[in-house]
């Protein structure tokens, strides 16, 4: 007897039955809580008082305490201060170095706290979709409960059709679980990407404020003293 495709592919998801999406969708909803926590959590430990950092960098630089200004920098855990250590480290050759130093130190801080968020954002967008798909292999065992043929003449087919009602319910409540389900892993997944690339941004723009307080310094008729070699890569290192 021939068999078509889709009468293959439809006993495949019936014998599969949504079990499965809801234990990926489970196990995706565990993997963006640890994502969260982890990044909150080191967005945290990477926090500092930028505007008083940036008065500190104002103050330090006009004194001409160039070497000062850079220990102070590498004291903060901060990613605007690691980006304008790099800066610093370029000062001695001239703004438009330390401009694009700072420029590619701003871009690997930025991977790194990005971390994890790709993640985020493709559960966020397809977990929906997963609990869909369990929606459908829901529905397509219900209808295949109703197609299927009931001998009157049977006692067990008679049995069969009176429980039908009850296994159709159940298929569909079952299709309804795995929607509720994508969409219980999908909203934590997208306030969280939200939340956490908010945080990014802001620590974007203090880096763009306090990157310009040195090439403010840099740019000067009369920059601080930066003798040749007096902040070098050596020392930025210890």
């Amino acid at each position: 007897m021939h068999v078509s495709l889709i009468d293959l592919l439809e006993h495949a998801l019936l014998d599969l039955k949504a079990s499965w999406v809801m234990w990926i969708l489970l196990a995706l909803s565990v993997v963006d809580l640890v994502i969260i926590v982890e990044r909150v959590a080191f967005l945290r430990s990477v926090r500092d008082d930028i505007p008083r950092l940036a008065a500190e960098l104002d103050r330090l630089l006009r004194q001409g305490r160039v070497r000062e200004a850079l220990a102070r920098m590498k004291k903060s855990r901060s990613a605007e201060a690691a980006v304008v250590v790099a800066g610093l480290l370029h000062a001695d050759l001239g703004p438009a170095s330390a401009e694009k130093a700072m420029v590619g130190a701003a871009a690997l801080e930025r991977v790194r706290l990005e971390r994890g968020l790709a993640v985020l954002g493709t559960v966020g967008n397809n977990a929906p979709f997963l609990g869909l798909l369990g929606t459908v292999i829901g529905i397509i065992e219900a209808f295949d409960i109703l197609g299927r043929p009931v001998d009157a003449a049977s006692a067990v087919s008679q049995a069969a059709a009176a429980l039908a009602p009850q296994a159709i319910m159940s298929s569909i409540a079952e299709a309804l679980v795995a929607t509720a389900v994508g969409l219980f892993v999908a909203i934590p997944a997208v306030a969280g990407f939200n939340y956490l690339q908010r945080r990014i941004n802001g620590v974007g723009a203090n880096t763009e404020a306090l990157t310009n307080v040195l090439l403010a310094h840099l740019a000067a008729e009369t920059p601080p003293e930066l003798p040749a070699g007096s902040v070098t890569a050596s020392e930025g290192a210890e």
